[in-house]
């Protein structure tokens, strides 16, 4: 067998003068966010006007590195049109060549011996032309076959209007949204983009004295610090087993002298009126956590006691599946603005960001 992750190009991330063509997926409902990151990146990128659901199109003539350090993306594939009436006719030397430039191209921008398996999504993968294929590439790239995943992830897909195929390469050996500093995770935990999204929908500032309740394993408060800093920020839990699973990713993310974790009660905090910036929250959604007898009671004390602590102006962000719970004690709340909703999907579940605002009103409820 050829050496792992061998030959590869000595510039995989310069596409000279024709650019890449990329797909980014994102959390559906996050699309106009991610392509805000993405035009950050500047004239590199050519969006396209319109893509599905939870899917943003591009062409990228930038160094493919730059793509990895994405925020909002779930994964980001390279995408390769293939001109071909059958999958069989990839098994020709000019189209492997061109797959296996793609799969190499891949390769070279991590460190060696990042990728050890590799596996093809596709219908009729198990077929006898796409085991051939698999087989071929994973001999050729010194990888083994994975059974139900891989670091090089493939996928084969008709082409635009049943025209063609389209061969996919993932760029990172696992999920953009599988954080490197997640050494701890808990059932039910916000995955990254989700809680990057919130904290872009909090407009973060150096200045702010920032709140995360019900922090768990600390997500939010680490894409937070990740974002920049902030004058002050905390997460508090009542689970003993929660902060320690949060302190252990703050040290993982290299964060721990930068948060407090406190043992608070999000209904009961020993903070002084009018003293928070930001608050933001992954409140239970009454399934893996809490339940929605619990919820009834739950929410309106926790947004009453965040309307406490929060400074008039001061933003809120918070998750949750309860909508309609949430709808109906936010219009009987003065306290808090609402200023925008997006729904979002999870894969299975559709929570609600609400952004709020805090009014100047002195009452809390």
């Amino acid at each position: 067998m050829p050496a792992r992750n061998a030959a590869r190009p000595a510039h995989p991330s310069q596409p000279g003068p024709q650019a890449w063509r990329i797909e980014v997926v994102v959390p559906a409902g996050l699309e106009l966010l991610a392509r805000d990151e993405l035009r950050r990146l500047g004239r590199a990128v050519q969006l396209d006007a319109a893509s599905p659901p939870g899917v943003i199109g591009l062409a990228y003539s930038g160094d493919l590195r730059r793509l990895l350090d994405l925020r909002l993306a779930t994964s980001i594939y390279l995408v390769r049109q293939m001109a071909v009436p059958r999958p069989r006719a990839l098994l020709g030397d000019e189209h492997l060549r061109r797959v296996l430039a793609d799969c190499t191209t891949v390769l070279a921008l991590h460190r060696p011996g990042s990728f050890q398996t590799l596996f093809l999504s596709a219908a009729g993968a198990d077929s006898a032309v796409l085991g051939r294929l698999k087989a071929e590439l994973a001999e050729r790239l010194g990888l083994t076959l994975g059974a139900e995943d891989g670091d090089l992830v493939l996928r084969l897909r008709r082409g635009p209007a049943g025209m063609g195929w389209e061969l996919l390469v993932r760029l990172a050996p696992r999920p953009l949204a599988t954080r490197p500093w997640r050494v701890c995770n808990l059932e039910g935990a916000l995955n990254g983009p989700v809680a990057q999204a919130m904290v872009l929908l909090s407009r973060p500032r150096p200045a702010d004295v920032y709140l995360n309740i019900g922090c768990g394993s600390a997500t939010l408060l680490i894409e937070r610090l990740l974002s920049g800093p902030a004058r002050r920020a905390i997460g508090c839990d009542t689970s003993a087993a929660a902060l320690a699973c949060a302190r252990a990713n703050l040290g993982a993310a290299g964060l721990s002298g930068r948060a407090e974790l406190q043992p608070w009660d999000a209904t009961a905090l020993p903070l002084p009126t009018a003293t928070v910036d930001v608050i933001t929250g992954d409140l239970p959604f009454g399934h893996l956590v809490g339940s929605h007898a619990q919820n009834l009671a739950l929410y309106p004390a926790l947004l009453a006691e965040a309307a406490r602590v929060a400074r008039p102006g001061a933003r809120c962000v918070l998750l949750s599946h309860e909508v309609r719970l949430m709808e109906r004690l936010l219009a009987g709340m003065p306290a808090w603005l609402v200023t925008q909703v997006l729904r979002v999907d999870l894969g299975g579940l559709v929570p609600r960001i609400f952004v709020l605002q805090r009014g100047t009103s002195t009452d809390s409820a």
